[in-house]
């Protein structure tokens, strides 16, 4: 069964997923694995550890997601870290994947449909071309954390929040002035760095 394993990365992020969700999480790693590291979306080097360095990671994004939360972007999706990892945990969101490269976008929109994530759509634009307001942005190795709340903070609804994975010699003083921040770190993930979520003040 290819959700073999995965209730236990799950169960350490105190996430529950039915077997049809654990078993589009082991879907996708095998697409990661067989199109996006060989087109160089993901460093072969990670191809032993994708799970854990990857997919573990991100679904660290989906418990932050709230009952309320109904929209969001995935910024630089690229290889749909942490977008369609969070579009497979929480099905009531809806997930854009904004991905300017055509290659990228490409790969985003073979996942979606091999998986069948009716909550999730590949936008192949530029961030700065986007109007619609949503509840979450995520960002993930997309830019540093200043940059990237430029980008997110006209996109967010008034009471949004951009969702940022922070590595791990991230420093607070980085954060920008004019945003309220709260740093979530996963005990059993610690070496991944914190979660960063902001919001206007």
């Amino acid at each position: 069964m290819k959700h073999e394993g995965w209730a236990e990365v799950t169960g350490v992020l105190g996430l529950s997923l039915d077997p049809d969700q654990l078993e589009q999480l082991g879907s996708f790693e095998s697409l990661v694995r067989e199109h996006a590291i060989p087109l160089g979306m993901v460093a072969a080097a990670d191809e032993g550890r994708l799970r854990e360095r990857h997919v573990q990671d991100c679904l660290r994004a989906a418990t932050v997601v709230g009952a309320a939360d109904r929209t969001s972007y995935d910024l630089g999706s690229g290889a749909g870290l942490p977008g369609v990892v969070v579009a497979i945990a929480c099905p009531s969101l809806q997930m854009t994947l904004v991905e300017s490269r055509r290659p990228r976008a490409a790969f985003l929109q073979l996942v979606v449909e091999r998986l069948g994530l009716g909550n999730a759509r590949v936008a192949c634009v530029r961030v700065e071309t986007l109007t619609e307001p949503v509840d979450l942005c995520f960002a993930r190795a997309f830019t540093r954390v200043a940059r990237a709340w430029k980008s997110a903070e006209p996109l967010l609804s008034p009471q949004g929040r951009l969702v940022y994975f922070a590595g791990e010699r991230f420093e607070p003083a980085e954060l920008p002035k004019d945003t309220v921040s709260t740093m979530v770190t996963t005990s059993a993930l610690a070496r991944s760095g914190p979660l960063v979520i902001m919001s206007r003040q």
